[in-house]
């Protein structure tokens, strides 16, 4: 087991350097490409969220933690802003809170898809906490079967 904690702020050029950074952190469970690709997708859609939706125009911390067990990744990315007033709905494919500002409103449901789980905790004006984890070697491992 291995884990790390990353802080930065909500800024929207910080979103390469967290993907980059859990990729990096994720290289000793050796992901192929297409697995890694994965992780840093999500990674990328979890901290846009954050600075978009969580802080908006104000500016606050983006915390990122990982954890290693065996095969799994675990990642969970938190913020201190708004808040999500009804998950479900923001767990809705196409449903944003920013119309008018062209979101797809695919965040949640690209890293459902591109993750072995997804979580959300979110309580209205105390932030939201994203957690994800990745099964390394799982298509490895079916196609053995």
């Amino acid at each position: 087991m291995n884990k790390m904690q990353l802080s930065f702020l909500s800024r929207s050029e910080n979103e390469i350097f967290a993907r980059n950074v859990v990729a990096a952190f994720a290289l000793p469970l050796n992901p192929t490409l297409s697995e890694l690709s994965d992780v840093k997708t999500a990674v990328s859609e979890a901290v846009t969220n954050a600075v978009v939706h969580g802080y908006g125009n104000d500016e606050g911390w983006i915390t990122v933690t990982c954890e290693t067990e065996g095969t799994l990744l675990h990642i969970t990315v938190s913020d201190s802003g708004k808040g999500i007033e009804d998950i479900e709905q923001a767990l809705t494919p196409f449903f944003t809170t920013l119309p008018g500002e062209e979101r797809s409103g695919m965040g949640f449901t690209i890293m459902q898809t591109f993750m072995t789980s997804l979580s959300v905790r979110s309580e209205k004006g105390k932030g939201t906490s994203v957690t994800m984890t990745k099964q390394f070697g799982a298509k490895a491992e079916a196609d053995a079967r």
